[in-house]
């Protein structure tokens, strides 16, 4: 039961760590521009195929570099020369403008590289366990996932929290005008802002791609899971998206892992019923059937109890 739980937790922090990478560039985006961009897990997508092209030729480390970066700049001139347009017409048609470029981008990976799934490989330096417990190994690779993850946090929390871009970029926020007549050029910061958010989504990819197998479909994957984030962290809260993603990771993990069925669960509410009782299909369902479903649920506690999400701020 131990070596299930520890192992259940290690997995369950690999994958918030992942989905957090992903979510932090969409919570970025929306903290600073109000917009929440349908075609992010686009730009993860691309990400995992850019750095697979990359590695074919230069290895794997040039395209954890260089993927991240080609991801960056095409979300900059997609706010430069569409959404910045679009933005003019309200935030309907922003929200439609990112729904028609993610069909739009997969579209495109699918012409450029084809339907197939591709054979994206972690380096051979992290192929080895990095520790093993109770007869099981923790590859290296995942230890890699959770520090740069880790990383990213870190340094974005400083720099939005603690540095003089941070003060620039949270002044944007509320006060652009003002920000603008001491001489900063405030759609240039929305256009980094924009790119820095799609190429964290990008580096996602790039990382998530020798795990999670890199496939045209794989932003439908995770799509609407980062959105779930989001809204249980809090609009616009990195430490909310943070948490969120550490409960989500934590909680499918938890529930894949274990081997409980519906009797039990209704057992412990005090519920019980016969056989031929009309639900009777509910005795065949278990928590790993119902694990992709819980970030939905959790998602309905949270709107009921707490709209604003786990870190949001109240709307005066």
């Amino acid at each position: 039961m131990l070596e299930i739980f520890i192992f259940a937790t290690l997995n369950g922090l690999v994958t918030g760590l992942l989905l957090f990478m992903l979510a932090s560039g969409l919570t970025l985006i929306f903290s600073m521009m109000g917009v929440l961009n349908f075609a992010h897990a686009s730009f993860y997508m691309l990400g995992a195929y850019f750095a697979y092209s990359v590695s074919l030729y230069f290895g794997f480390w040039m395209g954890l570099i260089f993927a991240p970066l080609i991801v960056g700049v095409l979300g900059a001139v997609v706010e430069r020369y569409g959404l910045r347009r679009v933005h003019q017409s309200g935030h309907v048609a922003e929200l439609v403008f990112t729904f028609g470029l993610a069909f739009l981008i997969e579209e495109a990976v699918q012409f450029f590289w084809g339907p197939d799934t591709k054979n994206y490989q972690a380096p051979d330096i992290l192929d080895f366990p990095l520790f093993t417990l109770f007869g099981q190994e923790f590859s290296a690779y995942r230890g890699f996932m959770i520090g740069i993850s880790l990383s990213i946090f870190i340094t974005l929390y400083h720099i939005l929290t603690r540095s003089r871009i941070g003060i620039i970029i949270q002044a944007a926020i509320t006060h652009p005008n003002t920000v603008a007549n001491l001489g900063h050029n405030v759609p240039l910061i929305f256009m980094g802002v924009f790119g820095v958010g799609t190429a964290l989504a990008g580096l996602a990819g790039v990382i998530a791609g020798p795990v999670l197998t890199t496939f045209p479909g794989m932003s439908i994957a995770l799509g609407s899971i980062v959105f779930v984030i989001v809204v249980i962290g809090g609009l616009g809260s990195l430490a909310g998206a943070f948490i969120a993603s550490l409960l989500i990771g934590l909680l499918q993990s938890y529930a894949i892992a274990s081997d409980v069925g519906m009797p039990e669960l209704l057992n412990l509410l005090g519920l019980e019923f016969e056989r031929s009782h009309p639900l009777n299909d509910l005795w065949t369902l278990n928590l790993p059937r119902i694990a992709p479903i819980l970030p939905f649920l959790l998602l309905v506690l949270v709107l009921i109890f707490r709209p604003t999400g786990l870190l949001g701020k109240r709307e005066e």
